[in-house]
């Protein structure tokens, strides 16, 4: 089959591209800082498998007023009894143009999309149009899934998500930025160019990072995709982390392209402030101000971003953010690129 159309697409996608004007990327990332972000739900319940999804609306503008930089909307479509946990409930796009409404600058990003189980014509038309609708607060992470029951579900063979993903992703970004794109793939379709894909990103990209490995070398996703957002390290292997993006950002781009860093998990968010990192399931458990040093430590070693699920903190998370407000986040804001912009 040929399938010259999506490599030389791929190979395209290498050259550097600037956000300086996409809203929802400055907030997030920028070059030599870090800023926080919050995975949904807006809301604890470390001992149910679903959240009651009540006033995640106050959760929201509450969490924009104290400078979190973006909001993160994970891809769950079944509740698998064996991993216990079903994000927001809700579809994730849908979901953060609810949230798009009732906030003003907060960056609103999937963590991820599963792209494999996602039709890429149809995702390009839907994200397209959320960028736009949203003047440009959006951020697209994407994954490649790593919950093999729902795979078979959708009548596709778990182990050709890694194949699948870089098809759907190269055809995602075809049909997007290209005037009657041409393309052939094994398990998307294919376009002669006698149509156009409409509307295009309002910024001339939408952001799309990894979420994850999504199967795929850590070269290529520094090659074609806008940034990582990895597992959350250990605090002694922080170092490597960054040096080891920064290493395959600059093979790839072959000088000092920035494309950003970020790590996420759960945050068992300790009542004691200076309770040091801890791992958990998913994640870790800190206490604030350890935390907030912590962070201090990832800036240093290239890390822009972290998203933060406290979900399985058994606090309020009104309590939560209070205390992120009070003592991590001035140091990390994503409101000072509106102050300073």
């Amino acid at each position: 089959m040929d399938m010259s159309a999506n490599l030389a697409y791929e190979s395209s996608a290498t050259s550097a591209v600037r956000f300086d004007l996409h809203p929802g990327y400055r907030r997030v990332f920028r070059q030599h800082e870090l800023t926080v972000g919050l995975i949904l739900p807006l809301e604890t319940h470390p001992d149910a498998p679903q959240p009651t999804m009540r006033d995640h609306i106050a959760m929201a503008r509450q969490a924009e007023d104290l400078g979190v930089a973006a909001l993160w909307a994970r891809d769950i479509p079944f509740y698998d009894p064996a991993y216990g946990d079903v994000g927001q409930i809700f579809d994730p796009l849908i979901y953060l143009t609810h949230l798009a409404a009732a906030t003003r600058n907060i960056t609103l990003g999937t963590a991820g999309i599963v792209l494999p189980m996602r039709e890429p014509l149809l995702l390009a038309k839907q994200l397209n149009s959320l960028d736009h609708l949203t003047d440009g607060r959006l951020v697209a992470g994407m994954s490649s899934g790593d919950r093999p029951s729902e795979y078979p579900v959708f009548g596709i063979d778990f182990d050709t998500r890694g194949d699948r993903f870089k098809e759907a992703f190269n055809i995602y970004r075809n049909v997007s930025e290209r005037a009657f794109p041409r393309f052939t793939s094994r398990y998307f379709g294919e376009s002669s160019g006698s149509l156009d894909m409409l509307p295009k990103p309002p910024y001339g990209r939408t952001p799309a990072i990894a979420v994850g490995r999504s199967q795929q070398t850590l070269a290529w996703i520094a090659g074609n995709m806008d940034g990582f957002l990895g597992f959350a390290p250990d605090p002694e292997g922080l170092d490597s982390f960054g040096s080891e993006w920064r290493d395959a950002v600059q093979h790839a781009s072959g000088g000092d392209e920035f494309k950003p860093l970020g790590f996420g998990g759960f945050l068992y968010l300790h009542r004691t402030p200076t309770y040091p990192f801890k791992r958990i399931r998913g994640g870790f458990a800190i206490g604030s101000r350890a935390l907030r040093d912590l962070l201090e430590q990832a800036r240093d070693a290239g890390v822009n971003h972290v998203a933060l699920n406290p979900k399985v903190t058994p606090r309020p998370y009104a309590e939560i953010l209070d205390e992120l407000g009070s003592i991590v986040l001035p140091s990390f804001s994503g409101n000072h690129q509106e102050e300073t912009s």
